[in-house]
């Protein structure tokens, strides 16, 4: 009697059944994987984004009021004018009332970003290159606060930048930055 030695038609199909059910559920782990992967990303370019921000504003005079003309004095001591007193609160249509300047491109000084919104689709950088499909989908707000008594000063001589990323998947994450009246 000749003895064959190998696997039935029936055991093929069950052994790929078995492997199909194996791969699916390995698959099956790497999804939410790839999903914490896409907001580790989105978050690096939400920080890259804030960052990039508020070197902008820290790069600005501290007020409206401050000299440029480069005599040393700054806002509120004695022979200067004065430093704005108060920053209005931000309105729902998202633009400050106190912004003197029509665009981006002309704000001068750290006040002029108060209340300011922007989408992924409006953002340049400071030479104008056009940067909107890097951040498709981010949101920015920006608030300015005098916050200097929270660092032990007169409440005038620093200003809180309170900026928010919100990413595409509507993640938010809050940045802050202290700038002085020095």
């Amino acid at each position: 009697m000749l003895k064959h030695a190998g696997f039935t038609l029936i055991e093929l199909v069950i052994g790929l059944v078995v492997l199909a059910l194996v791969l699916m559920g390995f698959s099956a782990l790497l999804v939410p994987n790839q999903q914490q992967a896409t907001q580790t990303w989105q978050q690096v370019r939400a920080a890259e984004l804030a960052h990039s921000l508020l070197n902008e504003i820290s790069a600005r005079s501290f007020d409206e009021n401050s000299d440029r003309s480069g005599s040393g004095l700054r806002c509120g001591e004695t022979g200067a004018s004065s430093c704005i007193a108060s920053l209005p609160s931000c309105p729902s249509s998202g633009m400050s009332s106190s912004t003197e300047e029509s665009s981006r491109a002309s704000y001068d000084d750290v006040d002029d970003y108060h209340c300011l919104r922007a989408d992924g689709s409006s953002f340049a950088d400071l030479l104008g290159a056009d940067v909107a499909a890097d951040y498709s989908g981010y949101q920015v707000s920006i608030v300015v606060s005098y916050a200097g008594t929270s660092v032990g000063m007169s409440n005038t001589l620093v200003k809180k930048i309170n900026l928010t990323v919100q990413t595409p998947t509507a993640l938010s994450i809050e940045f802050s930055a202290l700038k002085g009246n020095w």
